[in-house]
């Protein structure tokens, strides 16, 4: 019959599976190389960007020479009637007061007409480029936005599921600890050396520890797929890296200028003065489309009508080639016009208080990024030096309750502290590198160099 394990020695054999080495590491830069070709907000970004090269074809086309070919065919009718003409052929001599009568009633009529047309004054057509290319131009900023975004969701959810695989590694060595600690105070309360409080307490916080482990394992579970949805890589037991203790994450310059690089590069605001420039664009088209139009018309047409008349079987042919100017001058559009116009200014200020506001959050968020991370030194150091104080609290809490000084419960205190000051540390670490991230994005200047530059500060 096979033995079942205790319920801590299960757990401790998960987490020593967990901890096993990995057969791979992923850093930072690659786990980015992959969300770019695979992260779906990559690909949407990708097409926006497309889409607004298109936008630049489309402006120039609007001056560009339009061909089209125009054919119909209808059942109609016809009939005409001239009286006094002159009539004159060979051999028929010349006659006066002549009357011609033609007629086609249920006959067949068709037309073919080739028009070439090329544009050539039109304040709306110069206001619709504008507003095409100024959209093009707007593309291009979001895409560079985009980029940075999914820049900072690979950091986040590569170091979220680095700082998840971190924690159920000390879990496991806390784990270990405790039941080192609950074995001995088994063995000396068998002797007689140790009350029966310290068996329990032990046994307690094993058992808080599986449930704190279970927990822990489930969110590096969903951590590591979420970073696999994300980079298209299969996880497994990969290995991730974490900043180093010498990790350097710290700011050059000061608050004023990376506010000022922020007011001038900052995607946000610079897709928000594009967006403003756009809607006046429109709003000229709109106001232009009261402008007269001229337009150069070439014409080559042919209209032909057959079919059985008063007069017997009778047909008409008309051909018709025209080169010239066409002067269009637009009077009354019912109201469409004048309300389109109303509706582009009103646009406009919409899109200027948008960018005021953006304005006002780009810049509380540059300042508070920015002191967030000129105090992160300061919490380092004092986490740092927390963390220095718990171990030695817990080698002197060991040598204690080998001399007797010191309980059970004051060993697994101790423990519970040194590995809670650990993983405070390390997420302080991670804090200060998104933060240099986060203000790089803010002023625009968030690319893979800088990507690199974090890269370069983890464990490998």
């Amino acid at each position: 019959m096979r033995k079942r394990l205790p319920l801590s020695a299960m757990a401790l054999a998960a987490l020593a599976a967990l901890s096993a080495p990995s057969a791979w590491a992923l850093d930072l830069a690659e786990a980015w190389a992959g969300a770019r070709q695979h992260a779906p907000q990559a690909t949407a970004a990708q097409a926006a960007r497309d889409a607004g090269l298109a936008r630049h074809e489309q402006s120039r086309a609007l001056w560009r020479p339009t061909i089209g070919l125009e054919a119909g065919l209808s059942y109609a009718g016809a009939e005409s009637s001239i009286r006094g003409a002159q009539f004159a052929a060979p051999g028929f001599g010349q006659s006066t007061g002549v009357s011609f009568d033609t007629s086609v009633t249920g006959g067949t009529g068709t037309r073919v007409d080739l028009v070439l047309r090329q544009p050539l004054i039109s304040r709306e057509r110069t206001a619709q480029g504008q507003a095409l290319s100024l959209s093009a131009q707007a593309a291009e900023v979001q895409w560079a936005q985009a980029q940075q975004d999914l820049m900072l969701r690979t950091a986040q959810t590569y170091f979220e599921a680095a700082v998840a695989a971190e924690q159920v590694r000390l879990l496991q060595q806390q784990a270990q600890s405790v039941q080192r600690a609950a074995t001995e105070a088994r063995d000396r309360f068998q002797i007689g050396d140790k009350p029966i409080t310290d068996v329990h307490e032990a046994t307690a916080r094993a058992a808080a520890l599986q449930s704190e482990l279970l927990a822990a394992q489930t969110r590096l579970a969903f951590n590591r797929q979420a970073l696999s949805d994300l980079t298209g890589l299969a996880m497994g037991e990969t290995g991730l890296s974490l900043p180093t203790s010498h990790a350097v994450a710290t700011t050059t310059g000061s608050l004023d200028e990376w506010l000022a690089r922020a007011e001038q590069h900052n995607p946000g605001l610079r897709l928000a003065a594009t967006q403003v420039a756009v809607a006046q664009a429109k709003a000229d088209a709109s106001g232009a489309a009261f402008s007269p139009t001229l337009d150069a018309v070439a014409r080559l047409g042919r209209e032909r009508l057959s079919g059985d008349g008063d007069f017997g079987r009778a047909s008409q042919t008309t051909r018709q080639q025209a080169i010239g100017v066409v002067l269009n001058v637009p009077l009354y559009t019912g109201g469409m016009r004048s309300a389109q116009h109303r509706e582009g200014l009103a646009l406009v200020e919409q899109a200027r208080a948008e960018q005021e506001q953006l304005r006002q959050q780009v810049t509380l968020q540059t300042r508070d990024t920015w002191q967030q991370l000129q105090v992160a030194q300061a919490r380092l150091d004092a986490l740092d030096a927390a963390l220095t104080a718990s171990r030695a609290r817990l080698d002197a809490t060991q040598v204690g309750l080998q001399a007797g000084d010191r309980t059970t419960l004051d060993l697994l205190n101790a423990q519970n502290d040194a590995r809670g000051a650990e993983l405070a540390l390390l997420q302080a670490r991670v804090q200060r590198l998104m933060l240099r991230l986060q203000l790089a994005s803010l002023a625009g200047a968030l690319d893979e160099q800088t990507l690199n530059t974090a890269n370069a500060q983890l464990t490998h």
